[in-house]
């Protein structure tokens, strides 16, 4: 059996991107530490501040639950919310909802509910009848993002904390780089910068493979709903997801590259689409860049078909 780059005890993990085998303790150091560091860069926490993690229950969000948990849930003045958003997907959503509110229960954690049915007028699988050509998840991203805003706001939270992995970020990255979405590209969290109406993110996973999430998962004994969304197949995203991976495989450390890159151009990004003044949504008062906000549009589109 392969030994610890660190230490003589049995490797759980081969890391191929830079070449070492970890061992559980070591494995685990390796992830908290890098967690930490990276959320330091993000974002200063202050004294008698509320903040909030979206909460799916699976392993990403589970996981960031805890690392959240363990950097501010004792410090004096921090209050640490979870916020679950209820898309209305039934034999899905609703068989992660305990998950997400045992892990809750277990860290003393207050747990919110937000539901698509309650902020937007209909469910996932309700919309999902309507067979729009745009397709599920053009509907799923903009009223989540309503649904998780708005609760924020309720609860007071001055910063919302978010599962996305490495993985999610190269994909993102390459997404909106083949789309010629610089403008969203500059937009991409985690954001520094603090707009009027909006939560901005915090993205703790953000240099932290899937993998490694997973496993991290398993080795501190966290409990997730490992399933996949039945809406997710018709999502532009999985081909982006197997030429990330392909390119992985190939050539170790290109995630992190990719990451590193737009952290690079991000600035100039940022510099060439500043943040914009917003109006207020003529339909629900909701911040907006044009007269009408996305999901009053896509509220409206639904009421056509």
């Amino acid at each position: 059996m392969t030994a610890c780059s660190k230490c003589r005890a049995p490797a759980v993990t081969f890391i191929r991107y830079n070449g070492t085998h970890l061992c559980a303790d070591h494995f685990l150091e390796y992830v908290e530490r890098r967690v930490k560091k990276d959320v330091k860069k993000q974002w200063t926490a202050m004294g008698d501040e509320t903040i909030a993690v979206a909460l799916s229950g699976g392993k990403d969000s589970t996981s960031v639950l805890y690392l959240t948990h363990l950097i501010y849930g004792k410090r004096r003045g921090m209050t640490v919310h979870a916020i679950t958003v209820d898309e209305g997907i039934r034999g899905y959503r609703d068989s992660s909802l305990p998950v997400a509110r045992k892990a809750c229960d277990i860290l003393g954690i207050e747990h919110h509910v937000v539901s698509f049915k309650d902020v937007v007028g209909h469910t996932m699988d309700e919309i999902a009848a309507r067979h729009d050509e745009i397709g599920e998840c053009s509907y799923c991203g903009v009223f989540r993002r309503r649904c998780l805003n708005l609760k924020s706001q309720e609860l007071g939270v001055s910063r919302l904390i978010t599962g996305h992995n490495l993985d999610d970020m190269a994909q993102s990255i390459l997404m909106n780089f083949t789309n010629a979405d610089l403008e969203k590209l500059a937009r991409l969290g985690p954001h520094t910068k603090v707009q009027p109406g909006f939560v901005p993110r915090c993205l703790p996973l953000r240099s932290i493979p899937e993998q490694e999430v997973m496993l991290y998962a398993m080795l501190r004994g966290i409990e997730f709903h490992n399933a996949e969304c039945p809406y997710a197949g018709r999502a532009a995203r999985g081909t982006f997801r197997d030429v990330v991976a392909r390119l992985e495989d190939a050539t170790p450390g290109t995630r992190h590259s990719i990451l590193r890159s737009y952290d690079a151009l991000k600035p100039a990004l940022v510099e060439q689409y500043p943040m914009i003044h917003l109006n207020r949504c003529k339909t629900c008062q909701e911040p907006t860049s044009q007269q009408y906000c996305k999901t009053c549009l896509l509220k409206k589109r639904l009421d056509s078909l």
